[in-house]
């Protein structure tokens, strides 16, 4: 299967030459249809997300998955896929000047209903060009220009939040959920979390890290683990962690990390899309994985949009699901 945005890419593979780099794609066949219908490329992949990354494991495909690539040659072409995030594209960007040349070709691509009709004003104020050269399947295809070594040094943002008695400094990174701000929900269940005094607990889908460092904070006998997708949560994480002089280990994994195999708790603000698109696969996912991977005294914490038919979910795998709070628009729930 192919996401439309990849579709778009091999609509327009006689744009492709030489060393292509694609960059941030979505998880899906992509890799082996460029493999497979041109050969003759070299091909490398820049991806912070896992799950992506996975789909683009291949033996003829060079795979860098750090937030900051160490990138040995440019390339001949790029392929960009437009980020949910705005602020990314500046990132992204910023973190590829060693793979880019006066030569280089550089395209971008996306859906329409990601935002990527606004790529002309948004290239406009980093200084650069995008031209549009195709427009099918509710995606767009962008050929971008113009100096990008100009383009300013990537640096995570760094804020203070108190919440329960506690202050921490959080460090986030564009692209990490709600990026420099701390969100309605989270700060819902910061408020509510499970008073654990011990034992191994997983953030999971931990963002900047939030959760994870105030239940450390209040609870330092606790082994924290924290674990997203995105490689940018997982440095931002770290970061986090680091500010606050706090413990514990930072994972990046699709889906609940594949070690300690056991927690005694696990608290999440868990996500519900999968790129623009909502998608309930993932948290059923993640409630039926938690269930099994709980020890037999262990609880799962969430917290979730109050429209969202999360408590049957957690019903039809937990014996016991209550709700801990409730107030705009979020419920926290715990079930065990």
């Amino acid at each position: 299967m192919l996401a439309t945005a990849s579709q778009l890419v091999l609509r327009n593979i006689d744009d492709l030459r030489g060393k292509v780099l694609i960059v941030e794609p979505v998880a899906d066949n992509l890799a082996a249809e460029l493999l497979h219908q041109a050969p003759e490329l070299e091909l490398s992949c820049y991806s912070t997300d896992a799950g992506a990354a996975q789909s683009w494991s291949h033996p003829a495909v060079q795979l860098y998955a750090d937030v900051s690539p160490q990138f040995s040659h440019s390339f001949d072409t790029v392929v960009l896929f437009y980020p949910k995030s705005k602020e990314q594209l500046a990132f992204t960007l910023a973190q590829l000047k060693p793979a880019l040349s006066a030569n280089t070709a550089v395209f971008v691509t996306g859906d329409n209903k990601g935002g990527i009709k606004s790529l002309g004003s948004h290239a406009q104020k980093l200084g650069l060009l995008a031209n549009k050269l195709d427009n099918a399947k509710h995606c767009l295809w962008f050929a971008l220009h113009g100096d990008f070594q100009q383009l300013a040094a990537a640096k995570a943002t760094s804020f203070s939040i108190t919440a329960g008695g506690e202050t921490l400094t959080l460090h986030s990174l564009p692209g990490v959920f709600n990026h420099g701000k701390l969100d309605v929900g989270t700060a819902l269940l910061l408020d509510n979390l499970p008073q654990i005094n011990q034992g191994k607990v997983l953030d999971f889908a931990c963002g900047c890290g939030v959760v994870g460092a105030m239940l450390k904070l209040k609870h330092p006998a606790i082994e924290l683990f924290s674990s997203d997708i995105s490689s940018l949560a997982v440095k931002a994480t770290e970061l986090t962690l680091a500010a606050n002089q706090l413990s514990g280990s930072v994972i990046a994994a699709d889906g609940l990390p594949a070690t300690p195999k056991q927690f005694d708790c696990i608290v999440s603000n868990p996500p519900f899309h999968t790129g623009i698109k909502t998608d309930y696969s993932i948290v059923e996912s993640f409630i039926r994985d938690s269930a099994s991977r709980l020890s037999n005294n262990g609880s799962l914490t969430i917290v979730a949009n109050s429209h969202l038919a999360y408590q049957e979910l957690l019903q039809q795998v937990f014996k016991k699901v209550s709700i801990v709070a409730k107030a705009n628009g979020f419920t926290v729930y715990k079930a065990s």
